[in-house]
């Protein structure tokens, strides 16, 4: 009796701690995004931003924030949601914290297409938007695929990632050195993972591909977490592993793609937000919504620093990079000390 009151109040001291988390990080998430709408070459207060937004015509204001600053902070939003979840949901599923995104090849299936249609095909920035989500996509399933053999294999599947995107890397390098050099500056700019130039015709479809895809996974966590604690105990417990497994990646690849279709590969989101998420609420609970809120919390401050805190104006792209590679090289030695690479 005693150990299931503990087991209780366990439980109860963890969601109060999971609770709490989440409303310092919507605080720390809505002050970010309006920071992004205050400040510019122009800076506007807190009342004018307010006012613009419910739709008052202040001369100036208006196109600042309306047409410039807030498409942009909405994307840092979205995509920073998007990839985190995403990655989480990459992570826990492969249990592996290498097992992201960024690192297993589908951004840059998503990037190499993207380049391919910029440099060789010239497509406008909706059908490039398209083909590259696409081809993210059957990147994703083509993996996933040449992994799972007669049985699913987390380190295959991680393995063959990497191989597809070192392939990758290297074709885009190729497209890149034979393309007119006028054209190339486009391309860097988009490979850089940048938020400029976002205007509100992309916001409405990243909305909604975030929204379904995000809540499909939501919906999902339960089992997410049970797949994590073994394939035999999920089976034992009645769950359709290949099924939920397929349906999980599915929905993370799509996030993953069409982010990446809007902005560029906004590097090391997807790999940062999930351990960081863990870490603030511990293993055993649920953290994709606040693993999303992490990934808009540091693209949106990573944005920041990038135009404001330097001297020099760099994509948010940039900045997540220099955040993110340390961390990697730490994991990677952390598991190769523990002989797990």
């Amino acid at each position: 009796m005693k150990k299931e009151i503990n087991i209780e109040e366990g439980y109860l001291k963890r969601r109060k701690k999971a609770i709490f988390t989440t409303i310092i990080l919507l605080i720390i998430t809505t002050t970010l995004c309006f920071s992004m709408l205050m400040l510019g070459k122009e800076k506007y207060s807190i009342e004018t931003v307010i006012r613009v937004l419910v739709g008052q015509k202040i001369d100036g204001a208006n196109f600042a924030i309306s047409i410039i600053r807030l498409p942009r902070m909405l994307a840092g939003l979205l995509v920073g949601i998007s990839l985190a979840i995403a990655g989480n949901t990459f992570q826990t599923i492969l249990r592996n914290p290498l097992a992201s995104p960024d690192v297993i090849g589908i951004s840059t299936s998503s990037s190499a297409a993207a380049v391919f249609c910029i440099l060789v095909l010239n497509y406008s920035s909706f059908i490039t938007s398209i083909i590259s989500t696409i081809f993210g996509i059957f990147v994703a399933m083509l993996i996933y695929t040449l992994s799972k053999g007669n049985v699913f294999s987390n380190n295959r599947l991680i393995l063959i990632g990497i191989g597809v995107q070192t392939m990758l890397n290297a074709f885009i390098s190729y497209i890149m050195v034979n393309a007119n050099e006028y054209d190339v500056s486009e391309a860097l700019r988009w490979l850089s993972g940048s938020l400029n130039g976002i205007q509100m015709k992309n916001i409405a479809s990243l909305f909604i591909i975030t929204i379904i895809f995000t809540c499909i996974i939501l919906f999902l966590e339960k089992h997410l977490k049970i797949i994590e604690l073994g394939e035999d105990l999920s089976i034992t417990l009645g769950i359709n592993t290949n099924l939920v497994r397929i349906i999980l990646i599915i929905s993370a690849v799509f996030l993953v793609a069409f982010s990446t279709s809007v902005t560029g590969p906004i590097s090391f989101i997807a790999f940062l937000a999930g351990p960081i998420s863990k870490k603030l609420v511990g293993t055993g609970c649920k953290n994709i919504f606040i693993s999303g809120l992490i990934g808009a919390i540091l693209v949106l401050l990573s944005d920041l620093i990038g135009q404001f805190a330097l001297n020099t104006r760099y994509p948010v792209g940039v900045i997540t990079g220099v955040l993110g590679a340390p961390y990697l090289l730490i994991l990677l030695i952390k598991l190769n000390k523990k002989g797990g690479i």
